[in-house]
């Protein structure tokens, strides 16, 4: 077989030991093992949405900023947000990662209104840079595009790239949320940023803070805010730290990890 890529519909037996991995993990998967030292160092988290407001007391630096146009192209935006959902979903991402690289790719207009094609060429743009963690606080639920939508998903899911989606605050049918190869996220009323649920009915897979949340705003404010939005970037700041800490998970990996530190995982 020599070194060249494996077949990906089966596994001759003679290659079988280029593939064997050194187990690393420890014997139960603790909250300690996953975050204690933890910062998001080295973890670039994109956050799609309205824009993030870089220099906010509460954000800090914005590493890079762009702007999908109506045409899909993608170019450098400066580090803006108009509306302030995309700052507020930032600022709670740094709060728990401090130390992660934050991107802002701009999908949304005023009214916190976007189009399918921008949000599926942001999308695009955001698993083609390789950005280890994306926040997709927002979903869609036009028919037309969740094969699409799908297919992108999938394709982040074996890059390496993990999506943590918001579920819709109304019980309709949208995605990408609804998809096996994010991570979905729904709200709880909780004040600890750290408690998060596993739930054991999905679609939703996990319930993080989200209801009554002081968050950062445009123009360097405040607001509080409730909604699946904000509980979404919490699960996403706490990828961050465990992907920080452990380098090179993959999101099957990530997903059992959150999965064994869930509040309600004894």
């Amino acid at each position: 077989m020599g070194d060249g890529p494996l077949p990906a519909w089966s596994l001759p037996a003679d290659a079988v030991d280029r593939i064997r991995l050194e187990h690393d993990w420890p014997d139960r998967v603790t909250r300690a093992w996953a975050l204690d030292g933890a910062t998001g160092k080295g973890v670039r988290v994109c956050v799609l949405d309205s824009g993030v407001e870089a220099g906010h007391r509460r954000i800090g630096p914005v590493e890079q900023a762009y702007v999908v146009a109506e045409d899909g192209a993608v170019r450098e935006d400066d580090a803006l947000d108009a509306i302030g959902h995309g700052t507020a979903c930032a600022g709670i991402v740094r709060a728990l990662a401090p130390e992660c690289e934050l991107v802002s790719v701009r999908v949304l207009g005023g009214g916190l209104r976007g189009t399918g094609p921008v949000l599926l060429a942001g999308l695009r743009f955001a698993i083609e840079q390789g950005f280890e963690v994306v926040n997709l606080s927002l979903s869609t639920a036009k028919l037309e595009l969740a094969r699409l939508l799908h297919d992108l998903a999938d394709s982040a899911y074996f890059r390496r790239t993990v999506i943590v989606a918001a579920a819709h605050n109304l019980p309709v049918e949208s995605f990408p949320w609804k998809f096996a190869s994010v991570i979905s996220v729904g709200s709880h009323a909780g004040a600890d940023p750290l408690e998060f649920f596993y739930n054991v009915e999905p679609p939703v897979e996990f319930f993080a803070r989200g209801i009554l949340v002081d968050v950062p705003w445009k123009d360097g404010g405040e607001m509080r805010v409730s909604g699946n939005s904000f509980a979404t970037p919490h699960v996403a700041g706490l990828a961050a730290l465990v992907l920080g800490k452990h380098q090179r998970l993959t999101p099957f990996q990530l997903k059992t990890v959150l999965y064994l530190t869930a509040s309600n995982v004894r």
